[in-house]
């Protein structure tokens, strides 16, 4: 007898019914997840980025021909005087960024118990990092401006117009005056995250000092400080390296002259106006590299600091212990 089920001819591959099961969508469906965000940040994330470290060993231009330097434009980076001075200038605005983060902590001290009106206080102190940079630069030009409203101001509380300083074009002050637009702007988000770190602590921490007469100064300094140090460090890197790479302040208020050239100005017309393109790709690749710097400086120091929340609230409460056995 013949085994007729063995000679069955098989069933002809249809592509249609092979994507039509379930199995093969769902692997589809889970592969287009993972391809095309991959994708994209390939396409305009990493390409870009590999292509600029490339770009940084070329003399070049946007168009024409290319010649091969090697190291030379990182050396130009490291001798030119105009670009050296632009970190200097970035001092100005690392300054300003911890009066920015000591502001933005006292306010969001005081705003994270019950204060009149503190949504209102919130949401003011908040608003300027919503305006755009470009805005706020605007503002800005005209807030400093010979005549308007700081003169305007100030003259109303006695000052005469004629011994106020040119606010954008006396070298003296004029970066000074360029540093404080960043701290307007920026406190806000600074004080945000303070206030989510704040709240985030232990309320028994508070009523317990509150309990061995523990004052507002000695619950800030034994309970706050120590539980968002984590936050304190997140916004101090993150000022910090806003600060090297301010740009908008300076581009619309003065657009780099009378001294207020950053580093990240410099970069601007060294690629777009003087078609360096090379040079400019150097100076981006250096800027990472102290970025890096400092992302490593970052971690070193969550290491001192002790990044773990219940490693503080146990050092919180071992420096309350202590200072109840004190009393």
């Amino acid at each position: 007898m013949s085994d007729t089920g063995s000679l069955a001819p098989k069933e002809p591959f249809s592509l249609k019914k092979w994507l039509g099961r379930r199995k093969v969508q769902r692997t589809i469906i889970i592969i287009s997840f993972m391809f095309i965000p991959v994708l994209l940040l390939f396409t305009f994330t990493y390409l870009p980025f590999f292509n600029m470290i490339r770009f940084s060993l070329y003399d070049m231009k946007y168009i024409g021909s290319r010649t091969f330097v090697g190291l030379d434009n990182y050396m130009e980076v490291l001798t030119r005087k105009d670009i050296l001075q632009t970190f200097k200038l970035s001092l100005y605005y690392m300054g300003a960024s911890i009066i920015q983060l000591a502001l933005a902590l006292y306010f969001a001290t005081l705003l994270s118990f019950k204060t009149k009106a503190g949504g209102f206080f919130k949401g003011a102190i908040f608003f300027p990092y919503l305006v755009c940079g470009i805005a706020v630069g605007f503002i800005f030009k005209f807030f400093y401006t010979r005549g308007f409203v700081l003169d305007t101001v100030l003259s109303w509380i006695g000052f005469s117009t004629d011994s106020l300083p040119y606010w954008l074009k006396d070298t003296k002050i004029n970066n000074y005056s360029l540093a404080a637009t960043s701290i307007w702007r920026y406190m806000g988000q600074n004080m945000v995250l303070f206030i989510g770190a704040i709240m985030s602590v232990d309320n028994d921490l508070y009523e317990a000092s509150g309990l061995d007469g523990a004052n507002r100064w000695q619950q800030f300094r034994y309970i706050i400080m120590p539980s968002i140090q984590t936050i304190i460090m997140l916004n101090l890197i993150l000022s910090i390296t806003g600060s090297l790479s301010a740009f908008e302040p300076p581009f619309v208020i003065t657009g780099g002259t009378f001294g207020t050239s950053t580093y990240f100005l410099m970069m601007h017309n060294i690629a777009h106006r003087y078609q360096k393109v090379g040079l400019a790709s150097a100076m981006a690749v250096f800027l990472m590299i102290i970025i890096v710097i400092v992302t490593i400086l970052q971690r070193i120091g969550f290491s001192l600091a002790g990044d773990n929340d219940s490693d503080v609230s146990r050092k919180t409460a071992r420096k309350l212990g202590k200072k109840e056995g004190t009393k």
